[in-house]
């Protein structure tokens, strides 16, 4: 064991002098976790590699949008071919045409989508659109759902926020979240009584279908089709967030696993192959009241840049040519290794459960089931952490958070899923617990 970090840790003393905690995202401070965060240089197939020459199977995959892996060579040369046209240009090009009609062939209920450049931003409009459409003001999020950083979606958010023990946000006023209602995931008994209390006052319903952000957490069928039944009762507009799942789980998302049509689904992640991206879509009747078509206003002066939209065209098309093939294998090798992790832990005698949908997945440090988000705060996080640091030196990178989603990408091979369950047998074994 005993990685080099020295260059790492001399590059984390640079940057917390100019940016707060050394970071750009607060989970990369390895808060949770403890130990050195190392400083990424470059990244190929499954492997990262670190500034002090350390190489890691990664798990994280850029928080989800890398499903081919990092520098597959199919979206490296697109934004290369697109970099040479120029950067960006703030006019529209014919490449955020082409993306669109690949994100709409996936998705059937979208018949006009609006790109943006983050996941945050595609929720925030989406609600923003709901409000406009519905003409009401109150928006339900279900506890240990992350939908952005936006004042009023920082209400029970799990993710970062979880992370780092923080129930909300500073500088969020109460009046910005007092049209939020959070409420249990999973439970229908508090929805129907929500929709009874505001009766015609619910603007949306935000949903992730599997939730990623308080670890992968997945919805039943039968409560995915109790919202989209409510929801249309009440004339409620149902968001599917799928910043996370969409292109991850299924070509077309959760709602192609489930067989669930929201009103407006939210994308990001996969869909800009490693570049910053977010979407919203949906039928034109609700689209179409999105400027300059109609009153509600949203606007970006990087939305839809040519590197972006090229990167994601060439994901998405790779996806859609290769589902045969991907997705099942993504199946496959995410079924072996997190199978394989749990049993290493129970030979052990290390209470551990596991979630998993195709290729995403978490392992949490408690007996279970994890249904919700109570069920998921009993996990025993320093055991976690303990886990954590272990893999990372056996060179495996896992989210540095019990309560964030791992994910396999297509570059995985059988030899890095052996590799990684060798790892965890050390890790679980007596001298490391």
């Amino acid at each position: 064991m005993g990685r080099k970090m020295e260059i790492s840790r001399a590059l984390q003393k640079r940057a917390d002098k100019m940016i707060p905690g050394g970071v750009n995202s607060p989970v990369r401070a390895f808060c949770a976790v403890g130990g050195d965060a190392p400083f990424i240089l470059h990244g190929e197939g499954s492997r990262l590699f670190d500034a002090d020459g350390n190489g890691y199977i990664d798990y994280v995959g850029s928080w989800g949008p890398l499903i081919l892996g990092h520098s597959a060579p199919a979206v490296v040369e697109a934004v290369i071919a697109a970099a040479r046209n120029g950067t960006s240009f703030g006019a529209s090009t014919p490449s955020e045409a082409d993306l669109a009609e690949v994100v709409i062939s996936a998705f059937p209920h979208i018949e006009k989508v609006r790109f943006v450049n983050s996941g945050t931003e595609a929720t925030m409009s989406a609600i923003r659109l709901a409000r406009a459409y519905t003409k009401r003001k109150y928006v339900i999020k279900f506890e240990g759902c992350y939908h952005g950083h936006a004042d009023a979606l920082l209400v029970k958010a799990g993710s970062g926020v979880a992370t780092l023990g923080i129930p909300g946000s500073a500088g969020v006023p109460e009046e910005f979240a007092q049209f939020t209602l959070a409420l249990p995931f999973g439970d229908l008994h508090p929805l129907e009584e929500a929709f009874k209390k505001f009766k015609h006052q619910i603007a949306c319903v935000i949903v992730e279908p599997i939730v990623g952000n308080m670890g992968c957490v997945p919805a039943t069928g039968e409560y995915l089709a109790a919202l989209r039944l409510m929801t249309h009762q009440e004339k409620t507009v149902l968001i599917f967030d799928e910043v996370m799942t969409g292109f991850r789980v299924a070509l077309g998302g959760a709602q192609e696993l489930y067989g669930i049509q929201p009103d407006l689904t939210t994308l990001g992640k996969i869909i800009g192959g490693g570049l910053p991206v977010g979407a919203y879509g949906g039928p034109s009747d609700i689209m179409d009241l999105v400027a300059p078509l109609g009153p509600m206003y949203q606007a970006g002066t990087l939305s839809g840049n040519p590197l972006t939209m090229a990167a994601g065209l060439a994901t998405l098309r790779h996806l859609r040519e290769h589902k045969q093939e991907i997705y099942p294998r993504l199946e496959k090798l995410s079924g072996e290794l997190v199978a394989g992790v749990a049993a290493a832990a129970t030979d052990a005698g290390v209470p551990i459960c596991h979630n998993r949908v195709g290729s995403m997945f978490t392992w949490f440090f408690q007996p279970g089931p994890v249904t919700n988000w109570t069920s998921v705060t009993k996990s025993d996080t320093k055991a976690f952490a303990r886990f954590f640091r272990s893999m990372l030196e056996s060179g495996v990178y896992l989210p540095p958070s019990q309560f964030e989603a791992a994910f396999l990408s297509a570059a995985h091979t059988e030899e890095d899923v052996q590799k990684t369950i060798a790892a965890a047998k050390q890790a679980f074994a007596p001298a490391h617990a």
